[in-house]
């Protein structure tokens, strides 16, 4: 009876309200092209542009001891083996300056070049892809180089420091009081270093700036870093590194984290882009059954080359190729387009 009954719920439940079947999902970017290069436009763009970069790969050793574990272990169990250990860095959402939060900040000095400061001494920081402020403005006497029309390298020494916790899940098969054979998990927040006293790489980087005197922009430094962990259990012996107390079934645990750090530098230069484009995205819309109508999101381009206000494009031409049998070459020809793309 609860089976069809839960079967006839679903079947008149309304249509706003979806059963959540799966736990993954899928985006939508709302780009769609139908593969016709009538469609194919050139957009204006004014974007960031890499002139040099360099990846650097870090790594660090933290060795932690008697690491209390939870949940505990059942009344008359004992740990058979080890089956997986994860770790992954801790983060707080609902408090960005948690001192637990793994951090990673890096902490950079330039030679042959510096960082412009303003008239507090604080340096000149502008926004970045990521949408804060995160690039700094470089100068550097880049007329030496500039006269033989290359790149000037400016030297950095960099000091990461990292701070904060990580999550570590443990697997076991345990035998319980049954004689039976159980996966059972647990888990620690594992301290890695206090605020106080951070895990400190050091690591050295060339970069290549152009030249500051022939743009209307100084060239911009950014760096960003990723990290991961891997964790074993410290000599590899469960007798050795696991401890179990008979009476409360409290779990210790001696381990061995790896830090794993990957930081990318790069010189930004800001500059215009002209790129071919099929058209901006058009995302279909929840629609309420209230309203009929809805504002848009974006303005229309409107310029000599729209081709009437109907048309939300910029620069309006499509291209036509064509095959020259005589010598095989492709030629490309361009058509004013009057369609909506």
């Amino acid at each position: 009876m609860s089976s069809n009954k839960g079967h006839s719920d679903r079947h008149h439940m309304p249509d706003s309200i979806l059963p959540i079947t799966e736990r993954c999902c899928e985006a939508t970017t709302g780009c769609q092209w139908d593969g016709s290069l009538r469609s194919v436009v050139t957009e204006p763009l004014f974007v960031q542009k890499v002139y040099d970069a360099t990846l650097v790969n870090l790594q660090a050793l933290s060795t932690v001891n008697n690491v209390r574990f939870f949940p505990n272990l059942p009344r008359g169990s004992r740990i058979l083996r080890v089956l997986d250990i994860r770790c992954r860095r801790f983060f707080n959402p609902a408090n960005i300056n948690d001192p637990r939060n793994l951090v990673i900040d890096p902490d950079t000095i330039l030679s042959g070049g510096e960082f412009l400061r303003d008239e507090k001494g604080q340096f000149v920081e502008v926004v970045g892809p990521d949408g804060l402020s995160s690039e700094k403005l470089i100068f550097a006497d880049t007329s030496e180089c500039d006269d033989v029309n290359k790149g000037t390298p400016v030297f950095g020494t960099q000091r990461i420091r990292i701070r904060g916790n990580v999550l570590i899940d443990i697997e076991l098969l345990i035998l319980d009081s049954r004689d039976r054979r159980v996966r059972f998990t647990v888990s620690a927040n594992v301290p890695i270093a206090p605020p106080n006293a951070p895990i400190v790489l050091t690591n050295f980087f060339e970069l290549c700036i152009p030249s500051v005197f022939d743009s209307a922009f100084f060239p911009r430094f950014t760096e960003f870093c990723n990290i991961l962990c891997e964790t074993r259990l410290a000599t590899n012996s469960i007798s050795r590194d696991i401890c179990v107390n008979p009476e409360t079934g409290a779990i210790t645990i001696d381990l061995i984290i790896a830090l794993c750090v990957s930081c990318e530098k790069k010189i930004i230069v800001p500059v215009q882009l002209c790129v071919l484009s099929t058209g901006f995205p058009e995302l279909s819309p929840d629609t309420s059954p209230i309203c009929s109508t809805f504002p848009t999101l974006f303005p229309k381009q409107i310029d000599e080359n729209s081709g009437g206000s109907n048309n939300p494009g910029c620069g309006r031409r499509s291209f036509r190729f064509s095959m020259n049998e005589e010598d095989n070459t492709t030629m490309v020809e361009s058509e004013e387009d009057d369609e909506i793309v």
